[in-house]
């Protein structure tokens, strides 16, 4: 493999420590939960997608780019991390959010101002046609933009997280612990595609296991196409041989709730429920999501008591502060 000798900008200090949830293991009686703390990367208030953001910056870099355009939804971890990336890295940022722009910005979208982005509202529907057209305007001004897919889900962004499964193995081994279970939220597709790839790098066997918050199996828009095509892109961009297939992706589709960004009853409880049994926050839309899928698996008996799993926590505690009233509903 050849991670080493791509472009990449350093924005964090790597690994992210691996806890033991002592008090969530004795209160569920089930497996035995560690959680990999990538909520804790130090860049703007942290998260998952910091990992990315260092590929993909270091070929904007590379490209003599200077500006970073990228795309998401009003509360986005990725966008409020992509404005930090790019003060760090000198860049200029301009963001496309749809959703209406608030009179009080809170959560993420405060974040993007506090970083200075150049934000652009819109429809969803008008979302990817805005980015683009975004893109086409800088370069009219003399800019040299970089576009970013949402979520900075592709062939270089994924490359962040096979080298996070290669951070993670070193990890077990010096812990001595082998989990029968990688568990962790799946949206846009780069961190499960990057860590299912990284697996069969590694020759971990356990199961790669991804929660998702808004996409689907099945129907007009299936998932797993997206998550092969996106594996096989970053394969090729390593220098690996191995070549994915649909049938090497462990997808749960079945807590989605409302739809995306919104949270309701499972979500607001195991907010509470990790906030106040190991002082760990959540995030709403993604982490509670699929923690809260996980803690459902484990209460079905998915796991067995003797084995072990581990929560891949990806950030997200900033959306907190975009949903203050339905917590307080919940928190009394």
């Amino acid at each position: 493999m050849k991670i080493s000798n791509l472009p990449r900008f350093n924005l964090a200090e790597f690994p992210t420590p691996i806890q033991y949830l002592d008090v969530l293991t004795k209160k569920y009686n089930g497996p035995a939960i560690y959680m990999k703390r990538d909520d804790l990367t130090s860049l703007g208030m942290g998260g998952n997608k910091t990992r990315k953001l260092e590929f993909l910056i270091g070929e904007a870099l590379e490209l003599g780019k200077d500006t970073l355009v990228t795309a998401g939804g009003i509360q986005s971890n990725h966008c409020r991390l992509t404005a930090a990336a790019a003060k760090k890295a000198g860049l200029g940022c301009h963001l496309v959010l749809n959703g209406t722009e608030p009179k009080v910005p809170n959560g993420n979208l405060l974040l993007d101002k506090i970083f200075g982005a150049k934000i652009h509202f819109c429809d969803r529907k008008d979302r990817d046609e805005m980015l683009f057209q975004v893109a086409n305007e800088l370069a009219k001004t003399d800019k040299n933009p970089y576009v970013i897919p949402v979520g900075g889900s592709n062939g270089i962004g994924s490359v962040g997280y096979v080298n996070a499964m290669l951070e993670l193995s070193l990890q077990l081994k010096d812990m001595d612990i082998t989990p029968d279970a990688i568990i962790f939220a799946t949206s846009s597709g780069g961190t499960q595609a990057g860590l299912a790839l990284g697996a069969k790098i590694t020759g971990f066997k356990g199961d790669v296991l991804g929660i998702s918050i808004d996409q689907n199996k099945t129907g007009s828009d299936p998932f797993p196409p997206v998550l092969t095509k996106i594996a096989n892109a970053t394969a090729e961009r390593i220098g690996s041989d191995i070549r994915m297939m649909e049938s090497d992706f462990n997808l749960n589709c079945e807590y989605l709730g409302a739809g995306y960004a919104m949270p309701g009853d499972l979500e607001f409880n195991v907010i509470q429920d990790l906030s106040f049994h190991e002082g760990i926050l959540l995030g709403p839309v993604y982490t509670a999501r699929a923690m809260g899928g996980l803690i459902d698996l484990i209460q079905k008996g998915y796991f067995t008591k003797d084995q072990k799993v581990l929560f891949w926590h990806t950030g997200g505690t900033p959306e907190l502060f975009a949903w203050a009233d339905q917590l307080q509903k919940t928190f009394g």
